[in-house]
Parts: C-alpha cells; sequence; structure tokens
C-alpha cells in the first residue's frame, strides 16, 4: 500500500493539472465564442428579455451602451449547488439532475451591454486550493453555501474568509442556496454560521436566499435576483 504522504502528493498534482488544463480550456473557450452575440451561449429565457428591456429603457436614449467583459468567479464546497445557479442564471430550462462539476464549468451572458463570463472551479478538496489563483481578475466573487449542510460551514467559512483575506476590497455575493430544504438555515442564521458581521466596511457585500431546482417559480425569482445584483454591481466598477 502506498505510503499516505504520496496518495496525497498524487492528489494535489493530479489537482494542479486540472486546474491547468482547466484554465486553458476556459481560455479557448472563450476565444471561440468572443464573438457570439446571445445571452448564454444563445439560450433566452422570457425574464431574460423583460430584465434587459426594463435596462434598456433606462438607458440615454435607448441606446445600448458599449459593450464591456467582466468575470463573476462562482465559488464553494461541493454539493452546494453552483452549477445550478449557473445554469438558471443562462437558461429557464428545467433539469432533474445536473452533474457536479469536477474541474470548471462556464458560461457568457450578456445584458444591458455588459458581457459577463462566469467561471466555476470545482469544489472539491483538491481544488480548493487553487481558488485564490483566480482571484486577480474576478470582478464580483459569488460564493454559493448549502443552507442545510451544517456539519460542513465551518468549513464553508474557514474557505470563504481565506478568499477573502487575499482581496479585501472584492465585492461579494454569498448565496444562501437550497432554501427549498426543510432543514435549510435561514438568511439571518447563516450571516452569523458565515461571521459576515466581521466583514471589513470597504467592502460591498449581499446575501440572498436562492433555490436552484426544477421547481420553476421560486428558480426564477431568485436567480432574477441575482442577475438584477449582479448587473447594478458591475455598473458601477
Amino acid at each position: 500500500m502506498a505510503p499516505a504522504g504520496a496518495i496525497r502528493h498524487l492528489s494535489l498534482a493530479l489537482g494542479a493539472a486540472v486546474a491547468a488544463l482547466g484554465s486553458l480550456l476556459f481560455i479557448a473557450w472563450k476565444i471561440y465564442f468572443r464573438d457570439v452575440n446571445d445571452s448564454c451561449i444563445g439560450w433566452r429565457g422570457r425574464w431574460e428579455q423583460q430584465l434587459e428591456a426594463e435596462l434598456g429603457r433606462n438607458a440615454p436614449g435607448g441606446e445600448e451602451p458599449p459593450s464591456c467583459e467582466y468575470q463573476i468567479l462562482v465559488l464553494g464546497l461541493d454539493g452546494a449547488g453552483k452549477s445550478s445557479i449557473i445554469h438558471y442564471i443562462c437558461s429557464t430550462e428545467a433539469k432533474m439532475h445536473i452533474a457536479p462539476t469536477q474541474g470548471f464549468n462556464s458560461a457568457q451572458l450578456q445584458a444591458n451591454g455588459l458581457q459577463m463570463d462566469l467561471l466555476e472551479v470545482g469544489g472539491s478538496q483538491n481544488l480548493r486550493s487553487y481558488w485564490n489563483h483566480y482571484l486577480s481578475k474576478a470582478h464580483v466573487l459569488v460564493f454559493v453555501v448549502d443552507s442545510a449542510d451544517g456539519l460542513r460551514l465551518h468549513t464553508a467559512r474557514q474557505e470563504l474568509h481565506g478568499l477573502l483575506a487575499e482581496d479585501p476590497q472584492l465585492p461579494l455575493i454569498v448565496l444562501a442556496n437550497k432554501q427549498d430544504k426543510s432543514d435549510a438555515l435561514s438568511v439571518a442564521e447563516l450571516h452569523e454560521e458565515l461571521a459576515l458581521n466581521t466583514l471589513k466596511h470597504q467592502r460591498e457585500f449581499f446575501l440572498l436566499p436562492t433555490s436552484a431546482t426544477d421547481a420553476g417559480l421560486t428558480t426564477t425569482n431568485s436567480v432574477l435576483h441575482l442577475k438584477n445584483l449582479l448587473l447594478k454591481l458591475l455598473a458601477q466598477v
């Protein structure tokens, strides 16, 4: 049997290889799709059109402002629901099951002249050490928490505050996900469990309840609130 130390080094090496490959794939993906004008690579829901129409009415003269590109970094422990959040941001199509991200997941969204590149890095233990490598290019950090996973909230808090220590000014949106579950903690309880009261005043941060499931209306409303908030934050950058 191989020594535990050797297994750990092998795991880290594999994680590094996955991270490097994921970065190359993401860069290639961006180059290939940089001229795509359809929101979220062709997916366009009814509420997406309504939101863009409303924001377009507020633009001076009703003209489309110049396109600006921003990166949204989506992180959180494995199983928190990051992939589901990204899916429902990009599509109103319900899915009974969305497979967990093993490495990287990415999507592109355009609204009100803003192009948002959403990059998710997997939340397994061997990938978390690479999270901070992606902070420097991010304009907003979205951290997804499973509100019903009480046993790992301490780990989620540690990982979140480790990221925040790396960049004390990056805007933060914490998603209290899976609010549809009966044992989910409330937003107020998660605010305390994640020690969000300790954040410095110079950081702009928000805590939103979300429920990214195939249920329909609840998912649509919570994701729409998230998208609206992202647009407002990026408009201030």
